[in-house]
């Protein structure tokens, strides 16, 4: 197969690929270093011995015919903590996001516009790559199914599938939805009665939108035939999809509902999209286009025998929301399998959020703009909501009011509050603690009292669990959880010098009484460094300053580095802590809203759950 792509390829390109960071060779103390090396190796997602393939982690390709949404952000914020998480490892990855530019609707949206369709593709593709930098995604490739190795790639894909005679001419008949894309088989319709108008129509059960019925000559994909194949491999592989209760809902599909697939639309209906290699009278159907882009970011079809893993396929993981289910967990791999090609390893399906309970939709008005809630709550605040609070399995519902309660408990009389509590006080110095914890022979500590020698001991044994617990939970491709107890973790730690006081003991002229406040402190700075490490892939530059207030040198900012008393060096501040909350980390949120009047401001007042996040129709 892969000699056939290199004899067939029209063009040869040559990959380049970023180098990411590699794991820091900084000092390690003896004591530990067994330690590191086998946290770093319990936890690595591929081979040590496969270092020329990286991680690849994906995000679908969105629309542009419209501006993006808070679910674009938490589409690709995910994949952006699934990457950061790799790079944290000290594995190589690649993050791929983009635009999908082809297909009616943005052939109708750029009429509407007044506008021809590659100038609109070019402003909305902005919208989403600006998105992307103010949402601080450190992807790889950010491309466009108009770019031109996209559209030889899917040209090539075309070819092979021809060269296998798994694409055949016909006329075609069926329920079209231009809003979803695609043909809908009858037993998938319903009639739906517009909430507004009262206008009834034909929609799609699963997703209401308006279908049509098109008569018109095309090409179809044998798909068909790859239904034995698809169903085995659901089989072998049930956790294929998580979460797992989706594949229910794929398995049924293809029993029940697998057809042959249109792949092409007639141009004159179609214009705007990769004319069909010799037939320039029809176009190629969007979703075909938008899956092979995947390929195309990954090198293809310019891959050496045995190499194509150089460029990251197959990709390690699918991000995808459960609108799009089908799309990638029933065409893709067909397609794949069609070709012999290896499938992704996995796809994590994530649900929606929605406002006040309601689906958001431009037509009621409630759709939530990620770049209004940067704007107001900072990036990773928003960041910070988005990924506790996202749903995965079940929707959520964005609520301001919610983000603040949350921003208080965790972030601010959280991780903020115990910044502060440690790193402020005139009682003693960060610095001198770490030195004398790591100079302090076991053997000539002064004894702790039962009661708090059985407090430290639980919970130096937590933070010993603290990084594998939450490494465990990202291998399960839960993010919701392992950021939560990174969060419950800070809440534990303000517990802890709570019950103990460490600032009344150091006062203390008993040498034992001194020794165990720094016992006590040097637990919660460990704490402190070792949330600020796993806090990386998630709050980006709120870790990295919480890791320069505590003087934690950049080669040390590894997951190898989560292990306790792995650090002797920290305690130096790099970065201010501050004097107060409201110049802490996480400062106290303005809750109040400006009402403005012609410019002028005239009142205030509380802010609302959807105060300046609504997005408006341009």
């Amino acid at each position: 197969m892969a000699m056939k792509i290199i004899e067939a390829a029209p063009a040869r390109r040559v990959l380049r690929w970023q180098s990411t960071m590699t794991r820091p060779r900084g000092w390690v103390c003896h004591s530990c270093r067994s330690n590191v090396a086998v946290a770093s190796r319990r936890f690595l997602s591929t081979p040590p011995s496969a270092t020329d393939k990286p991680y690849y982690v994906t995000t679908p390709i969105f629309y542009v015919n419209a501006a993006p949404h808070i679910g674009h952000m938490y589409t690709t914020v995910l994949a952006d903590v699934f990457k950061r998480w790799q790079t944290l490892l000290g594995n190589r990855a690649f993050l791929c996001t983009g635009t999908d530019e082809h297909g009616m609707k943005v052939q109708q949206a750029a009429s509407l516009a007044e506008m021809a369709p590659k100038q609109f593709c070019d402003e909305n593709a902005e919208r989403f790559k600006e998105l992307a930098h103010l949402a601080r995604v450190d992807y790889d490739r950010f491309i466009r199914t108009t770019d031109p190795d996209h559209v030889e790639a899917v040209e090539h894909f075309w070819f092979l599938l021809r060269d296998k005679g798994l694409i055949y001419e016909t006329k075609h008949e069926g329920w079209y939805s231009v809003s979803d894309e695609c043909f809908y088989p009858e037993s998938q319709l319903v009639k739906h009665q517009e909430a507004f108008t009262g206008a009834v129509y034909m929609a799609s059960a699963e997703t209401k939108s308006k279908v049509e019925w098109v008569e018109e000559k095309n090409y179809c994909f044998r798909m068909t035939e790859l239904k034995d194949r698809l169903l085995k491999f659901y089989e072998k592989n049930p956790e294929w999809i998580e979460p797992a209760y989706r594949m229910n809902e794929v398995v049924h599909w293809v029993k029940n509902h697998l057809e042959d697939l249109s792949i092409s639309r007639p141009v004159q209906r179609l214009s705007w999209g990769i004319r069909v290699p010799g037939d320039p009278s029809q176009t190629i159907y969007v979703w075909v286009d938008a899956l092979i882009n995947y390929l195309t970011a990954a090198g293809f079809p310019d891959w050496a025998p045995g190499e194509s893993h150089k460029g990251g396929w197959p990709v390690d993981l699918h991000i995808v929301g459960k609108d799009i289910l089908r799309f990638h967990c029933v065409y893709w791999p067909a397609l794949l399998m069609a070709l012999d090609l290896p499938l992704p390893k996995k796809v994590l399906v994530h649900s929606h959020w929605t406002l006040n309970k309601r689906k958001m939709s431009k037509s009621l008005g409630n759709v939530v703009n990620p770049i209004y809630a940067i704007n107001r709550w900072g990036v990773d605040t928003t960041r910070f909501y988005l990924l506790s609070e996202g749903g995965i399995a079940d929707d959520a519902d964005y609520n301001n009011n919610t983000l603040v309660i949350k921003y208080k408990k965790f972030l601010q009389w959280g991780l903020g509050n115990l910044l502060g509590r440690l790193t402020r006080p005139k009682a003693w110095k960060l610095r001198d603690i770490i030195v004398n914890s790591f100079n302090e022979k076991a053997a000539s500590r002064p004894q702790l009292s039962n009661t708090l020698h059985r407090a430290v001991a639980d919970f130096e044994h937590a933070l010993a669990e603290f990084a594998p617990t939450v490494a465990g939970r990202m291998e399960k491709h839960n993010p919701v959880g392992a950021i939560r107890k990174v969060l419950e973790t800070g809440t534990q730690l303000n517990e802890f010098l709570s019950q103990t006081q460490p600032w009344a003991l150091v006062k203390s002229p008993d040498p034992t009484q001194k020794a165990a406040a720094e016992r006590v402190l040097f637990l919660v700075a460990e704490g402190l460094r070792i949330s600020g490490i796993l806090l990386q892939p998630f709050l980006p530059d709120k870790a990295a300053q919480l890791l320069d207030i505590l003087g934690v040198a950049p080669d040390k900012r590894s997951f190898a580095h989560t292990v306790l008393r792995c650090d002797p060096d920290y305690g130096v501040p790099m970065s201010d802590p501050g004097r107060s909350r409201q110049d802490g980390l996480f400062p106290p949120l303005i809750e109040d809203s400006v009402i403005e009047f012609g410019g002028n401001i005239k009142a205030r007042k509380k802010a609302t759950s959807t105060d300046a996040i609504v997005q408006t129709e341009e």
